[in-house]
């Protein structure tokens, strides 16, 4: 029977809105299947705050805010705060965890990650946090702001809810990203040119158990299924170091490795990207005659050399030179996704491009 999710849902950008525009009030808790950016929100809200954020070890220090991770599944009462022995006046203090950096009085943004994952006795404490922005007996600083993370409760990975929880705060069902909304962020991120050519051609990869008719995808994440390796926004981008590095191990090395990642399906289609790249023509042998060099017929060549270009092109001249050779590509769903990716991922010299703006008038019904 197929599985229909008819469940509200948010996008993460939507939940980073979200959570900035409410969460110094009301805890957000995210829920999601396993790896489709979660644990993110943390760096994607300091971005948004305008903080120079980095990672430091366990440490996030920034100019506006302390950001602060939790791992909620692996502390303990100890690690969040405890009662120490005042001998002078013979009484219990409540200490609270240096984590939450409280000497400093800077407004904090506190993750609780895997929330629902914490042992019932930690849960219980955290909810003071979510409910009241205190970590024991003491006061967050003003506007500080407290969210979570957890999976679907379908997902079957140890994820529970108390009753009482789930009356005190907002739980936010967030969709798995599209791979148009994954190739805006690899595009910025490094991730390799074979990797965001699979993605592109390959949008399967980026469903859901919870949709319809997903029985028969190979790729994705399925609570019935005992295989942990599966395609996901995080394990990628973890593909893609495989990638970069293939030229210091066997075909059978990266195989493996690739497999170990994102599963024996995707692995077995990634290798037909990584066999053809032999036949890719170099940016600048296009660029030096568009109108004239050979035009390759496989679609996995295409792909990845469209997606070299939209890492190189900089300038107006150079997309009309590149674009003289797009045009003379047959497929008009392939010209699609080069420019779909130029205006989302190089939009200064998109935007005002003649050549595009033809294209997308001659081609407007690929946009949808």
């Amino acid at each position: 029977m197929s599985k229909i999710n008819f469940a509200p849902m948010v996008s993460i950008d939507e939940a980073k809105t979200i959570i900035g525009a409410i969460g110094d009030e009301v805890t957000c808790i995210l829920i999601s299947e396993p790896g489709v950016g979660k644990s993110s929100i943390l760096s994607g809200l300091a971005e948004m705050n305008g903080d120079q954020w980095r990672k430091v070890g366990d440490d996030f220090p920034s100019d506006k805010y302390d950001y602060i991770y939790i791992d909620c599944p692996v502390k303990d009462m100890m690690d969040i705060a405890a009662s120490i022995p005042n001998h002078q006046s013979k009484s219990l203090e409540y200490y609270v965890s240096s984590l939450f950096k409280l000497d400093n009085g800077k407004p904090k943004v506190i993750m609780a990650d895997e929330a629902f994952k914490a042992p019932k006795l930690m849960q219980i404490i955290y909810t003071r946090m979510y409910l009241e922005r205190t970590v024991g007996d003491t006061p967050l600083p003003v506007g500080s702001i407290v969210f979570g993370t957890s999976n679907n409760a379908s997902d079957g990975v140890g994820d529970n809810l108390l009753s009482h929880v789930g009356n005190r705060v907002c739980i936010l069902n967030m969709s798995k990203p599209s791979h148009e909304e994954w190739l805006r962020w690899a595009n910025k991120n490094n991730i390799s040119r074979l990797t965001r050519a699979w993605a592109a051609m390959n949008p399967r990869a980026f469903k859901s158990y919870l949709d319809s008719d997903q029985q028969d995808n190979p790729y994705i994440f399925k609570p019935s299924s005992t295989n942990k390796q599966f395609v996901s926004p995080r394990s990628l981008a973890k593909s893609s170091v495989v990638i970069e590095r293939k030229n210091n191990y066997t075909e059978n090395g990266m195989m493996v490795a690739l497999s170990g990642i994102i599963g024996e399906a995707a692995a077995k289609s990634m290798a037909a990207f990584i066999a053809v790249e032999d036949k890719l023509l170099k940016y600048e042998d296009v660029l030096k005659d568009p109108t004239k060099v050979k035009v390759p017929d496989e679609v996995a060549v295409l792909v990845q050399m469209l997606f070299e270009a939209i890492d190189n092109i900089e300038t107006q001249d150079a997309l009309n030179s590149y674009m003289e050779f797009v045009n003379r590509i047959k497929h008009s769903e392939i010209q699609s996704i080069f420019f779909t990716m130029m205006m989302r991922s190089k939009p200064r010299v998109a935007r005002y491009n003649q050549q595009l703006s033809t294209w997308a008038a001659d081609n407007h019904i690929y946009m949808g």
